[in-house]
């Protein structure tokens, strides 16, 4: 049991890290906000990965997904509660 929860977190930080690194910026963020983006954005990627028929072998699919899904729910957090534009001179 804390195996299976130790290694949710490592998934959520290296899933986190990784949309936090394919956005442009700043992310001025703790590291148990970077897991729990990470967390969400595995679970929204699952979905979209189960609605388009992804299978639960492909893994290098299912990673791409989590990370594309926590990238969008960065953005949305950047553009709504943050206010920012992703690009630009107001993005710093």
């Amino acid at each position: 049991m804390l195996g299976a929860i130790i290694g949710l977190l490592v998934l959520g930080l290296f899933v986190g890290a990784l949309a936090r690194f394919a956005l442009p910026g700043p992310d001025p963020m703790p590291l148990w906000a970077t897991i729990g983006l990470g967390l969400a954005g595995s679970f929204l990627g699952g979905l979209i990965a189960a609605a388009i028929g992804l299978r639960s072998g492909d893994t290098f699919g299912l990673l791409l997904a989590a990370v594309a899904g926590a990238a969008f729910l960065l953005f949305l957090y950047r553009r709504f509660v943050q206010k920012r534009p992703l690009t630009g001179p107001g993005s710093r």
